[in-house]
């Protein structure tokens, strides 16, 4: 097969627009499963996509196409949608010449569309335009055309139009697909050179690598090196996804499949490296722009003895994440475990959920935080992912905080209310830009610590559910903000320090100590728990004793008699509580996350 034979492409939209639908529909109109064997989300292999409805991983699979007296090969990589699995898109892209970009006909154009076009607008891909759910009565097919055109500039009768539920034109989108994006670059008589795009493990043949060639070509025994590591290996077996990994004889420029070649060592492999042949001379491949962790978190095991099983569950993870990045590290309360560092909330919640489901181990995580950068008075500057580690007070010139424009598309109606909570999370307007009548986008500059936790979702609140948001890092920026530490019985607990701004210390040390009462079971002792910045102390609660009622033998009498039971009861509270620990949950740790007033609730919603 040719290099014209062949179309490399991704799908790309915002969550919850229909990309695995679609993609289904493809496996079903090019009769790729068996019907007997298709079910729905045929690409998203875990569970947990299955479970929450979302795709995590990006899938690659092989189609066969007639089309103009000739058999195309299809290779489409199916992408996640959520602002949190970005990379994963960025490195789809990489391996692709075009990209099917949907819209849902019912929402129309949302944040994160945007943000995936212009991506694969920045790589020179073929874009093609394509909207999704025109089934629906409460479908705007004329509205998102004109937010397409308005917006990124898409001339609507270049839109193709879908309904990836019943199937209404995929035949359509694959002959768009088949005649404008372009065929593959490469030169079959070159050395070989291929992209490593992705990876995973397997027990019982070792790394597995996700592959697209881009010249020459490769076969069962072949001598392949990984140039940034250097070793050599003999090649095992080469396929293709269709969907399952199938066996090819070899694979050439331009196409897209797998290699094993018995790597066994996860940490021998990179993703974006370039695969070439043992003894060619060839120029490595451009690769990815490493991903910068926005969220880190310490993971600990509940039980000290699975700390290595940790290790290896996490070095598993990496080998198929490479946005992920961990590094060992130990807390006074919890012990050895490692500090985490994500890209957002769900793909720190989706990575804890596959390190306990993939691994069968218990563990306990630390409320999550963002990374700040540290300029010292002699003159040198750190960065601070652990609140733990920031330099004392007198060391430090100024903090600065990461800070993100947040690109808001919103109903109309709701802008006062948008404005509102922008506002309450240091927000700095930009500017307001209208998409339609109903829709507006709105354009913020706010600290990312502001936004990490429940930014979202009270964007949702207002806006009934229409609201979106997208998230670009713009830098550091100097600001107020002190370590907030949590003293338990007198004790700091390190796990539970917190970088705040001055103005919300007092109201954010106060919530965090109410939390903790309320999760920190009862001791034999009273237990204070204080919040402080340095050596003031801002916020206090005590978790009162569980008392026996000591008198309650004592039918009248002296009453000098009952006080001395008192006191005796006293004294002995006093000496448990100088020798006592208090265990505290993992509920408490996560509690902080909660520790500020919902927002909204002085303006009642939307």
């Amino acid at each position: 097969m040719g290099l014209e034979d062949i179309r490399n492409f991704c799908i790309i939209a915002h969550v919850d627009h229909g990309k695995s639908t679609l993609a289904d529909r493809f496996l079903q109109c090019l009769k790729a499963v068996d019907s007997r064997k298709f079910r729905d989300q045929m690409l998203d292999d875990m569970d947990l996509e299955r479970e929450r409805g979302i795709t995590i991983k990006a899938r690659a699979v092989r189609l066969a196409m007639p089309w103009k007296g000739r058999v195309l090969q299809l290779n489409l990589i199916d992408t996640p949608g959520h602002v949190d699995f970005s990379y994963e898109v960025a490195r789809s892209l990489a391996a692709c010449e075009g990209a099917l970009l949907l819209v849902d006909a019912s929402q129309g154009v949302q944040a994160q569309t945007v943000a995936n076009a212009f991506l694969a607008m920045e790589q020179g891909l073929d874009i093609v335009p394509v909207i999704n759910k025109i089934d629906l009565p409460q479908s705007r097919v004329e509205e998102t055309l004109e937010e397409m055109r308005s917006t990124l500039d898409i001339a609507p009768d270049t839109v193709v139009r879908v309904s990836a539920r019943t199937g209404q034109n995929i035949g359509e989108a694959l002959e768009a697909v088949a005649s404008r994006v372009r065929p593959p670059r490469g030169d079959l008589a070159a050395p070989l050179r291929a992209l490593v795009f992705d990876s995973s493990f397997d027990d019982y043949r070792g790394v597995i690598l996700y592959l697209r060639l881009m010249d020459g070509q490769i076969k069962t025994g072949d001598k392949v090196r990984l140039l940034r590591g250097g070793r050599v290996y003999e090649v095992t077996e080469v396929g293709a996804f269709r969907p399952e990994m199938r066996p090819e004889k070899t694979l050439s420029a331009g196409e897209v499949g797998y290699c094993l070649a018995g790597i066994r060592d996860m940490n021998e492999v990179s993703i974006g490296d370039t695969l070439a042949m043992a003894k060619s001379a060839v120029q490595p491949l451009p690769g990815y722009r490493p991903p910068r962790p926005m969220v880190f978190c310490g993971l600990y095991p509940a039980d000290d003895h699975d700390f290595s099983a940790l290790r290896e569950a996490l070095e598993r993870l990496r080998l198929s994440d490479p946005s992920f990045t961990f590094e060992p590290e130990t807390s006074e309360a919890l012990g050895f475990g490692f500090r985490c560092g994500f890209l957002g909330l769900l793909h720190m919640d989706v990575a804890q959920e596959r390190l306990e489901r993939e691994s069968k181990l218990a563990l306990v995580q630390t409320a999550p935080n963002v990374n700040y950068e540290v300029a010292l008075k002699d003159g040198t500057v750190v960065r601070v992912d652990n609140p733990a580690r920031l330099p004392e007070a007198a060391a430090i010139q100024e903090l600065r905080e990461p800070v993100v424009r947040a690109s808001m598309i919103v109903p109309a109606e709701a802008i006062g209310a948008v404005m509102g909570l922008a506002g309450e999370r240091r927000g700095v307007y930009k500017s307001t830009e209208y998409l339609s009548v109903q829709r507006v986008s709105l354009v913020y500059e706010m600290p990312l610590a502001e936004v990490l936790y429940d930014f979202h979702d009270n964007l949702k609140s207002i806006t009934r559910g229409y609201g979106t948001v997208d998230f670009e890092f713009l830098g550091f920026r100097a600001a107020s903000l002190a370590r907030l530490d949590v003293l338990v019985n007198g004790e700091r607990v390190d796990a539970l320090s917190v970088i705040v701004h001055r103005d919300e210390a007092h109201a954010r040390g106060k919530r965090v100590c109410e939390k903790l009462a309320e999760e920190i079971p009862r001791q034999q002792f009273a237990v204070p728990v204080q919040a402080a910045i340095g050596g003031k102390i801002v916020a206090r609660e005590t978790i009162r004793a569980v008392r026996k009622n000591v008198t309650a033998k004592c039918y009248g009498g002296d009453i000098t008699r009952k006080r001395k039971l008192l006191e005796r009861q006293k004294e002995g509270k006093r000496r448990m509580r100088s020798v006592g620990s208090v265990e505290i949950p993992q509920s408490a740790f996560l509690s902080i996350l909660t520790a500020r007033e919902p927002a909204g609730r002085a303006r009642g919603g939307a």
